[in-house]
């Protein structure tokens, strides 16, 4: 039997205000335990929450940002439930009338001839404040409590169940980071749990309409878990399946150590968290000019880049989504070609995307903590424009100007770097290298094409490198041909 995966994610963003989303505590990470927890936050008799505006701001500008309907009045409800890190009892969260309803992501999935794009809708996307932490790892025999995140501010976005494979979930996963740190809610630190997935996973038949069980696999904080707990639960399930069994709903939780999933309880629907108004905060009215302020203050997004990279300079869906990958990574590359008199965003994009992003990679940074600008590098490539640096020789000043610094100029200088473009010197080694070897010489006037490759290499080879390649590939075919 043909299996058909169904996924469906819901992302908890942590805001980027300076204080908690009902109380003016703080939510600066990294605190001692329980220093971050005011009356409010830790559910004193007789305290009353005060919604925090910034909350509502950044929940208006991800709507607007993803083309949803964003609910002139909303308003807040009790989620009811029992456990140690939540102080009240209940969460205060959005249920009946969130700030965001409907919109859509289009992502783009896999790359060479495997691109394709896919947009997933998304259902709503509602505020809430978080719980505390329970910590189990640090006591023998007790779990402690900390409530320094309880009251934290959180968008949960809630997606449609449109993603048919691991890949489209961690596809739109990261196209939803890159948005929302892009427009500036969120700082997007996984590791910090600023940005946590939860995965609901089912499978059915190939042709059935009706959704299979789903089971949720709860706070993923990196892709590569992300991808890796998808591809485990779905392999599980399909064989649960084919061996009899049923599928049991639950929240499941992934295990890095082990690659597997584990069931830590039987999966609640909303009817089992007794949702009710909550009756000390009003309902929240969005004013038509707070909106439209807002909305001027967005910057241009990263599908509305990615369209223009196309459009006005041609470069292919898989280079103008990469260069849209994060809002730096996109201003670093616009600031080099404005740093080139003939700009050529083709041989930027090669560039960042290559010899730049393997070197960040390498040292696991990102394009923030690059060694070298993009006032430099706009200026390494005017050398390979100019002809002053073959590809190869600015492969070496790139080098030179990440381990050392400076300006490639001076390395071109300093180190005789510059590329050697005089006909009549490249001529005298060419004759020398072809006088060396004749039997090469022979073989491609008798039709073996390598043979020239070869007599290539030995020109570069005598150069040490630095004569121009296109010169040396036309005169030498030239004197060869003669």
């Amino acid at each position: 039997m043909q299996w058909e995966t169904v996924i469906g994610l819901e992302v908890h963003t942590q805001l980027t205000t300076q204080s908690k989303i009902f109380s003016g505590a703080s939510i600066a990470f990294g605190a001692a335990p329980n220093t971050q927890a005011c009356q409010v936050d830790i559910a004193l008799p007789g305290v009353l929450p005060v919604l925090n505006k910034g909350a509502v701001e950044r929940g208006i500008r991800f709507g607007l940002a993803i083309g949803a309907k964003l609910n002139r009045i909303n308003s807040f409800d009790r989620k009811n439930y029992f456990y140690p890190d939540l102080p009240k009892g209940y969460q205060i969260s959005q249920f009946a009338l969130p700030i965001v309803e409907g919109g859509e992501l289009t992502v783009q999935v896999g790359s060479g001839n495997e691109l394709y794009e896919k947009t997933i809708h998304i259902t709503r996307a509602h505020l809430e404040e978080d719980a505390g932490k329970s910590l189990h790892e640090d006591f023998h025999g007790m779990t402690g409590i900390d409530l320094n995140r309880a009251g934290t501010p959180l968008l949960e976005i809630v997606s449609e169940p449109d993603m048919r494979s691991a890949k489209e979930a961690v596809a739109y996963a990261k196209a939803l980071h890159t948005l929302v740190t892009w427009i500036g809610i969120c700082d997007g630190n996984m590791q910090e749990g600023s940005f946590r997935v939860d995965a609901n996973v089912s499978v059915r038949p190939v042709g059935q309409n009706e959704f299979g069980t789903r089971r949720e696999i709860k706070n993923l904080n990196s892709f590569r878990f992300m991808e890796q707990a998808i591809n485990y639960e779905i392999r599980w399930q399909i064989e649960q399946i084919e061996d009899g069994h049923k599928i049991q709903q639950a929240t499941v939780l992934f295990d890095p150590d082990t690659g597997e999933t584990r069931a830590m309880r039987s999966k609640e629907d909303a009817h089992d968290y007794r949702y009710f108004p909550d009756p000390d905060l009003l309902p929240v009215k969005l004013d038509e000019d707070w909106i439209e302020q807002v909305r001027g203050g967005l910057p241009e997004l990263p599908q509305q880049k990615q369209a223009r990279y196309q459009a006005d300079w041609h470069l292919s869906p898989y280079d103008a989504a990469t260069l849209t990958g994060s809002r730096a990574l996109a201003e670093y590359f616009e600031a080099v070609i404005a740093g080139l008199a003939k700009p050529d965003a083709k041989l930027v994009a090669n560039w960042v995307m290559g010899d730049l992003s393997a070197t960040l990679n390498k040292e696991n940074q990102d394009i923030a903590a690059s060694r070298i600008s993009a006032a430099q590098l706009a200026g390494l490539l005017a050398r390979i424009q100019d002809g002053t640096l073959s590809g190869k020789l600015a492969k070496q000043v790139f080098e030179a100007m990440w381990t050392e610094g400076g300006e490639a100029d001076a390395i071109i200088e300093a180190k005789g770097l510059k590329q050697v473009s005089d006909s009549g010197a490249i001529e005298k080694i060419i004759d020398e290298v072809m006088a060396a070897n004749a039997k090469s010489v022979d073989e491609f006037r008798s039709g073996k094409e390598k043979a020239f490759n070869a007599l290539v290499g030995q020109v570069m080879k005598a150069s040490k490198g630095k004569a121009n390649p296109q010169q040396v590939n036309d005169l030498l075919r030239q004197k060869l041909n003669a």
